[in-house]
């Protein structure tokens, strides 16, 4: 009995911050990726965000280095179980090579596909 109260409080938990994590996705405007990218490698769906049926977007703030990879990346907003996901698989990115470090906005989308 325990378990399934600390379940369904856990849903709620989760389901509160998507709402509103989603709110937020609606004020901002699309963002655009300045330098080309050259390489993409696509997140891995994290497994219980699966078995919950969370989907979603997050966003990411990108420093890119001149050679064209990831300097460091910070979470910008998304539900908090598919950031991670989100971040490893942008840190195997390359960009096109620039004189100097740029600082991108990423958005990458999670989607249930059944």
């Amino acid at each position: 009995m325990q378990r399934q109260v600390r379940l369904v409080l856990v849903a709620c938990a989760i389901s509160s911050t998507l709402l509103w994590c989603s709110w937020c996705f609606a004020q901002q405007d699309q963002p655009e990726i300045k330098r080309k990218v050259v390489n993409k490698v696509a997140p891995l769906y994290p497994e219980l965000a699966h078995r919950m049926m969370i989907s979603g977007t997050v966003k990411l703030e990108i420093v890119v280095a001149p050679n064209g990879f990831p300097k460091s990346e910070k979470i910008l907003g998304g539900h908090p179980l598919l950031g991670q996901s989100a971040t490893d698989a942008v840190r195997k990115w390359k960009w096109a090579p620039n004189p100097q470090e740029t600082t991108e906005l990423i958005e990458i989308k999670f989607d249930l596909k059944e």
